[in-house]
Order: C-alpha cells, then structure tokens, then sequence
C-alpha cells in the first residue's frame, strides 16, 4: 500500500511540474503582469485558484511587482476554503497577506459600491464544474454586472471545462426561474470555459439591464476545447468539498438534479459523490439489472450497499446503483436521473419521486431545471420521452451563438 501511495504521489509531481496547459495565472505572471501594472486590484478566488506549483494566485498577486492588492472576494466556501457548503461567508482579514475579505456569499451576493471603491480591476480565478447551478458563475456574472455599474474593469483568469468545451445539455433558464443556481438564461451543461462565459455574458447583453463591463479574458496556453482534465496535467484542487476529482464534475450534473429534493442519496455523505441513486425501498441487482438492459450510451450500472455517514438517508443501509460513464462523449449525463427516476416509478409505483417528495424541495428543483415545464412533463407519466424534446430544444442554437466567442479549438 504504502508503495502504491508514494508512486501515485510521484506521477502526480511529474505531471504537475510538466503540466501541458498553464492556466491564466501563470500567463498573466509570465507576461510580467503587464495588464495590471500601477492598479489596484482585487480578486475573487477560492483554493482552486492556484498555478501548476499549487502556489496561491491570492499570493501570487500579493508578491506581483507593480501591483496592488487592495481587496479579496470570498464566494461560497471562502478565499481559503474554510467555509462549508451553504455556510454564510462572513467580512474578514486575509491572515497571510493582511487584505480585507469581503463576503460575498451571504446577504450580499453582488459586491457592493463600497466594496469596489478602491479598486481597479476585480480579477476572477476559480475551477468551474461547468454546470450551471455551481454558484461560482453566478458568482462571476454578478460581479460582472457591479463592475459595469461601477467603471470598473473585470479580468477572467481563464481554466478547463472539466466536463468538456463540445458538451451541452439542457434548455435555457426561464425568466420564472432565473436564481442563484441558475442566474443566466444558460443551459444546465453550457460547454464554456468561465472566460467563454464571460465574453458570452458580456456580448450577449446578459448582464444587469444590458450593460457591458470593460473585460479582458487571459486565456490559458496548450489548452484545446475537447482535452480531458487530466490530460492538461494540471492538479485538480476541488472548488467545494463534495467535486473531490475532475471526474465527479462529470457525475454532478447526472444526479445533481434529483438530489435537489433529499428523496434518496446520490452519494452525497458517503465516499461517491454525485455517483449514486440508493434508497431503503430499491433492490440494487434488479434496478441495476433493469438499467443495464437500456443500454443507454456511455454508461454502466453497478449493484451497491451502503450507510451514509451524514445527509440524505445518514446512518441507514440502503442500496442502489453506482453509476459510470464509460464516454461522456454520448453519455446523457442529465436526462441519466431522469432515466432512473422511470425505472424506480415503474418498480416501485408507491414510491413515485414527485408523490413523495417534500413539495417545499419542488422549488428548488425547478430553478435548477430552469424551467417548471420539466417536472411537470414528467410528473404526468414518469416517462424521459415527456421531457426529451423540451431539454434539447435550445441546445443548437445556443451552441451556433456561444461558438462566436469560443478561444480554444
């Protein structure tokens, strides 16, 4: 075990310090810095923004000759990462580098007059997941739209798309359920790296009554849009506690959505994250039989056991299926719950998702849908055909629009 341990511990060293791709980071700091030079500027980062040394870019920017560190924005989890999930984020001090941290997870999402005031240039640096309702976009979309309120400038050091740059899924959110877990009308799988994001948010007029914001992508180098993590050689440093590896950034939006309504664990309190669907009521080999025999493209099923140690189901056996995606190619990574959901509704009538669950979660589902029509589709029959066609229905012409601003073939 222990020779196991030290040669996983070698080959991660290796591939970081010949990482392939450098993220905008390390662009912006081997350019000397040339864009921020005499500015004050802040940042709105959290651990994942580190260069391929795993070398804060918080520290980086306080050690940058010519540049001013004025303020740090902590997003959900905070700069440091010592927030937990849900958690308010509260106004602080920077033990290392003395900067004030301004919370902006909490009662204030959108960075205020006062909180900009000294600066220059705000700076974003965070691993996306590439789904929508992963609040960090938001996050940056928002303060998007306070730097153009402001006259401020807004800088995107750029990083992958774990899920992949041709992937879209999803109808775009409806006006009814435009939140902080669907804060653009983007689909649920957008294919964009955050600069992407930026420059679509920013040239579509998506941002705050229509405003654009002065805005500089510093793009990543040896980067290509199809390129799995992994293969970028960069180190992986989760975003929030529950996307450990790049790969359970491909699982969140497959059991993501269910989840929203606490009815049965999709791994969230035991070691699989987003890899799950069990409940006391399943049988794991007949539900993992029945959804093998679909032989839905790109993925497998497996029989599991398991006694969550904390949420959905804690301290309770329960059993299910353990999900893999074997090519996230042609994988439906999203319609996969729904594939599931008509499973369990066929086997087990009594014990239909949308009869059961706490219609206080419903609410929440919706907005993460970004549309009430798709549980009231399927609510009807429990069938993924009800719903097939609306969840596609923007995809190609979000993909011909969002094209115009793609930086990586």
């Amino acid at each position: 075990m222990i020779r196991n341990i030290l040669t996983s511990i070698l080959l991660t060293g290796a591939l970081i310090a010949g990482a392939q791709v450098k993220p905008g980071v390390e662009v912006l700091r081997d350019g000397g810095f040339a864009q921020l030079q005499g500015k004050r500027v802040g940042l709105i980062t959290n651990p994942s923004g580190v260069d391929n040394k795993l070398k804060s870019t918080v520290d980086i920017l306080a050690e940058a000759p010519g540049v001013e560190l004025v303020g740090l924005y902590a997003p959900e989890h905070g700069v440091r990462g010592d927030i937990h999930a849900g958690d308010k984020v509260e106004n602080m001090v920077d033990p290392t580098t003395g900067v004030t941290v301004y919370s902006i997870y909490g009662k204030t999402r959108k960075p205020t007059a006062e909180m900009l005031k000294d600066v220059d240039v705000l700076i974003y640096d965070i691993q996306d997941n590439g789904c929508r309702s992963f609040t960090f976009i938001s996050t940056m979309g928002l303060a998007m739209e306070a730097c153009a309120e402001q006259g401020k400038q807004f800088m995107v050091l750029d990083r992958p798309n774990p899920v992949g740059g041709d992937i879209i899924e999803g109808n775009l959110t409806e006006e009814d359920c435009i939140s902080f877990v669907s804060q653009f009308p983007i689909p649920y799988l957008y294919g964009l790296t955050p600069g992407e994001l930026a420059i679509y948010l920013n040239e579509e007029g998506l941002l705050g009554e229509g405003k654009k914001v002065d805005l500089q992508v510093i793009p990543m180098e040896g980067y290509t849009r199809n390129m799995d993590f992994r293969e970028t050689g960069m180190p992986w440093i989760l975003p929030s506690p529950h996307i450990p590896t790049p790969e359970t950034a491909i699982y969140y939006p497959m059991t993501g959505i269910l989840g929203e309504l606490y009815f049965m664990s999709i791994g969230i309190g035991y070691t699989l994250p987003f890899k799950l669907f069990c409940a006391e009521w399943v049988e794991a080999e007949k539900l993992s039989k029945r959804l093998n025999e679909r032989n839905i493209p790109g993925m497998m099923f497996r029989p599991i056991y398991i006694k969550p140690f904390y949420s959905t189901s804690k301290d309770t056996n329960i059993q299910g299926v353990e999900v893999f995606v074997t090519d996230k190619s042609i994988a439906p990574l999203t319609l996969t719950q729904f594939y599931v959901m008509e499973e369990l509704a066929e086997m087990y009538p009594e014990h239909r998702i949308f009869d059961n669950a706490d219609e206080k979660r419903f609410n929440m589902f919706d907005k993460v849908c970004g549309s009430k029509e798709i549980r009231r589709r399927f609510s009807q029959n429990y069938k993924v055909a009800d719903i097939e066609e609306y969840w596609y229905k923007d995809v190609e012409q979000f993909r011909a629009t969002a094209s115009k601003y793609y930086l990586y073939k």
